[in-house]
């Protein structure tokens, strides 16, 4: 049994303690496109363990936890140098942006989302990315149109990343168990490189559409069609739940074009 590191509510740490589940997050990482990936918030290393042992992979890893530090650095001395103390909200990563950077993790629940609009920002040197969430989030990034759980992050990742849901986890796998149950999901680049219309309008429209999804698209756009001479696209009587990526980059085309 692992030494136990005390799981800081803050921090949102609930550790995996299923060996099994945590070499199946592992091997998710294909290492197609990519030769070093990096895991965020490694706690008492379940993951790492088995990361560690990856020879295809170059592994960086990241945690805000000293007490996690002083752990990982006491079990695996030879990794020393590879696992570092830093925020990957925060942390300037130009250093690994050299080349492709996969991301792994049993992701704090707290910062999932924060996570993936990173991720999003990072598309360009991101390839891959397997991660534990909440299931909820985990099946809200992976949900195709037409869902209620379909929202601003599915749309923004689906457009530039194939997304798969792999499995889910119950609460009984982490020490401590949280309330909800877990969803483990990979992400993997498209052959997207750029949209058909500017990437900061079409987040605008995305935003904005499911901040008042319950409305029609008329009405939740307002602000941004007001100006338009004629606002009757046939596209406003849907609801943001309703739009492919495809639509919405129409959309966004129709509503920034020059009248």
């Amino acid at each position: 049994m692992r030494h136990p590191v005390r799981a800081k509510k803050h921090l949102g740490q609930h550790f995996l303690n299923d060996e099994h589940i945590a070499f199946q997050i592992t091997e998710a990482l294909t290492g197609n496109g990519y030769t070093q990936a990096l895991e965020i918030g490694p706690g008492t290393g379940v993951l790492s363990q088995f990361l560690l042992d990856r020879q295809d992979l170059k592994m960086t890893l990241m945690d805000l936890d000293r007490e996690s530090l002083e752990f990982l650095h006491e079990h695996y001395p030879e990794h020393r140098e590879r696992i570092l103390y830093g925020d990957f909200l925060k942390e300037d990563l130009r250093p690994w942006l050299q080349e492709p950077l996969a991301i792994v993790g049993n992701f704090p629940y707290n910062i999932s989302s924060q996570i993936l609009f990173r991720v999003f920002d990072l598309r360009a040197h991101i390839p891959e990315v397997v991660g534990m969430f909440q299931k909820e989030v985990a099946e809200r990034i992976a949900s195709p149109p037409g869902n209620k759980s379909y929202g601003i992050l599915s749309v923004l990742l689906q457009a530039f990343y194939d997304i798969e849901y792999l499995f889910s986890v119950d609460e009984d796998r982490f020490t401590p168990p949280p309330k909800v149950k877990s969803g483990v999901i990979r992400l993997r680049r498209n052959t997207v490189q750029e949209l058909d219309c500017p990437v900061k309008s079409f987040v605008q429209v995305v935003k904005m559409a499911f901040n008042q999804r319950r409305k029609t698209l008329r009405n939740a756009l307002k602000a941004l069609i007001s100006v338009k001479a004629d606002p009757t696209h046939e596209l406003l009587s849907k609801r943001a739940e309703q739009l492919t990526v495809a639509q919405f980059v129409t959309l966004t085309n129709w509503i920034f074009s020059e009248d």
